[in-house]
C-alpha cells in the first residue's frame, strides 16, 4: 500500500532488487530507459564535475563518465546494496567516487558544475531537493531531473494502465519486484512532480526548460543557476 510519504517506499522497492535492476529497468521500459538517459546526456558537454543523485547501480553514472571522461563524478544513493553494485561495476573508472547519503539531507562540502537525478523526483519534497541541489552547484551550473510521468492522452493512458496490470501479474513470478509493480503505478498517477519542481525552481530563480518524452510517459526538467 502507498504510504503518505513516497520516500517510505524506497526501502520496499530497492532493498532486495539491486542484482536484477539493470535488466528489469531496461525490460519494463521497452528499452526507453536508455533513450531517456541519452536525453540527459545531451545536456552535458564540458562540465568538470558532476553529481549523480540516486545513482543506483551506476547506469547513468557510467554514461556520464564515458561522455565527459575528464570530469570528476560523484554518485550518491541512499540504498547501500545499490551503491555496492555500482562500485563493483565501475571500479575501473578512476574519476568516479560514491557516497551513501540521502539526497534530501545532502552534505558533501563541495559544489559541482552539474547535478543529475533520474527517477528520484517523485520520492522527494521539491523545495527540499532543489534547495539541497543549489547548495551543491556552481554558478551557471545545471540541475537535471528526470522521472516517469502519467500520460495525458486518454488512449495512451489506457495502454499504460493495461501494461501495469500485466506487470502486476508478472510480479507473482518476480517476488523481489512485486511491491514495485503494485505501488509504482499509483505513485506515478498521483504525483505532480513536474509542475511542483518547476514551481520550486522558479521560486529559487532558476532558468527552466522542460521536455516531455515518449508520449508523455517521462519528463526531464533542466534548471540552470543563473550567474
Amino acid at each position: 500500500m502507498i504510504k503518505d510519504n513516497p520516500k517510505e517506499l524506497i526501502p520496499k522497492f530497492f532493498n532486495s532488487t539491486a542484482n536484477s535492476y539493470d535488466s528489469i529497468v531496461n525490460w519494463t521500459t521497452f528499452g526507453k530507459d536508455s533513450y531517456w538517459k541519452n536525453k540527459i546526456l545531451e545536456q552535458l558537454s564540458t562540465e568538470k564535475s558532476v553529481l549523480d543523485l540516486a545513482c543506483g547501480t551506476g547506469i547513468l553514472t557510467k554514461q556520464i563518465a564515458e561522455k565527459i571522461p575528464h570530469a570528476k563524478i560523484t554518485g550518491v544513493d541512499v540504498t547501500k546494496n545499490y551503491l555496492e553494485k555500482a562500485k563493483e561495476k565501475l571500479k575501473s573508472y578512476q574519476k568516479i567516487s560514491f557516497v551513501n547519503q540521502d539526497a534530501e539531507n545532502l552534505n558533501l562540502g563541495k559544489k559541482f558544475d552539474c547535478i543529475t537525478a533520474s527517477y528520484l523526483p517523485k520520492y522527494c519534497t521539491p523545495d527540499v531537493l532543489v534547495r539541497k541541489c543549489l547548495e551543491h552547484i556552481n554558478e551557471g551550473g545545471k540541475i537535471i531531473l528526470h522521472d516517469f510521468t502519467y500520460p495525458k492522452n486518454k488512449s495512451i493512458q489506457k495502454f499504460w494502465n493495461f501494461y501495469f496490470k500485466g506487470l502486476y501479474l508478472a510480479g507473482f513470478f518476480m517476488p523481489n519486484w512485486k511491491q514495485v509493480f503494485v505501488d509504482l503505478p499509483h505513485l506515478i498517477r498521483t504525483t505532480n512532480w513536474v509542475k511542483d519542481y518547476e514551481d520550486a525552481m522558479m521560486d529559487y530563480g532558476l532558468k527552466i526548460r522542460t521536455q516531455n518524452l515518449t508520449c508523455g510517459t517521462s519528463s526531464i526538467i533542466v534548471g540552470t543557476k543563473i550567474s
